[in-house]
């Protein structure tokens, strides 16, 4: 039985909390990695780091960037269209990713297939999502060669894993009483998941699908170069490490935070509009 203290307050009231196994992992979980840290801290080789000069030097390469920022190798019409290939490539990596998990969900949740079926295909995005989106990517520009259909390739298979999971959580939460009304009706499974189960979880779908998207713009920025895909990814990695411009890394990160923000505005008042709560 877990531990119980009270603890008395001045109005009189006595309140009596109890910690549950989950509270003590996650308190020693804390503990642990805090130490860890400070450890890790401890053991550093500072040799050689001046620490009054790293200061300063990081102080101005930060108002470079961020304070002034300036487009010198490229114009603003290239700028816009290359995020507009980055939006491309999360896009299609969504979308396409979307509709396939719309499919394998319906198969992987308990309450509308056997359970076989529904446990393999939960083992097999499992495994899928345990490994990064970056190294998917990487694997499939090693396989397809680099360029566009690498990033969407990699993408699109970890946007599968991550959506499947969710739709399919989103689907088992459908009111078992309409379901079983349905079957003694003489629906069929098809009828029951077109007429009753995407209707009634339709905006859980476009809110997570929203924010896959969200989530591969940014990876699409970060594959720009890994996997020679282009994009605005791809100008933030020259400006970084091939013409060390700190003013136009600045202005392209500013891009990039707009076009996050945007897309967020965006899905949003999608949302609202056409699928409210």
């Amino acid at each position: 039985m877990d531990a119980a203290y009270i603890k008395r307050k001045e109005d009189g009231r006595v309140i009596i909390k109890s910690g549950s196994k989950a509270e003590r992992l996650m308190r020693n979980v804390v503990i642990a990695l805090t130490v860890l840290t400070i450890v890790g801290f401890l053991i550093f080789d500072y040799s050689g780091l001046e620490l009054g000069k790293a200061i300063t030097e990081t102080g101005y390469n930060l108002k470079a960037m961020f304070l002034e920022p300036a487009l010198s190798h490229f114009s603003w019409w290239e700028a816009f269209y290359q995020v507009g290939i980055t939006i491309g490539l999360a896009f299609l990596a969504t979308i396409i990713g979307a509709v396939i998990s719309i499919f394998l969900a319906l198969f992987a949740a308990t309450n509308l297939s056997n359970q076989w079926v529904s446990k393999t295909i939960r083992i097999f995005v499992a495994f899928i999502r345990a490994v990064p989106t970056v190294l998917w990517v990487l694997i499939f520009a090693i396989s397809a060669g680099l360029g566009s259909e690498a990033a969407i390739l990699g993408m699109l298979f970890h946007s599968i894993a991550y959506l499947v999971k969710a739709f399919s959580e989103a689907f088992e939460e459908v009111d078992e009483g309409i379901l079983e009304a349905l079957r003694a009706t003489g629906s069929s499974w098809w009828h029951i998941v077109i007429h009753a189960v995407i209707p009634s979880t339709l905006t859980y779908l476009m809110s997570w699908t929203f924010l896959r998207f969200e989530i591969n713009f940014s990876v699409a920025v970060a594959m720009g170069a890994a996997a020679g895909a282009g994009g605005i990814g791809f100008e933030l990695f020259m400006a970084s490490g091939f013409y060390f411009d700190l003013r136009e890394v600045g202005m392209i990160t500013y891009a990039i935070l707009l076009v996050a923000i945007l897309l967020e505005f965006i899905s949003t008042r999608l949302k609202n509009r056409y699928f409210p709560a």
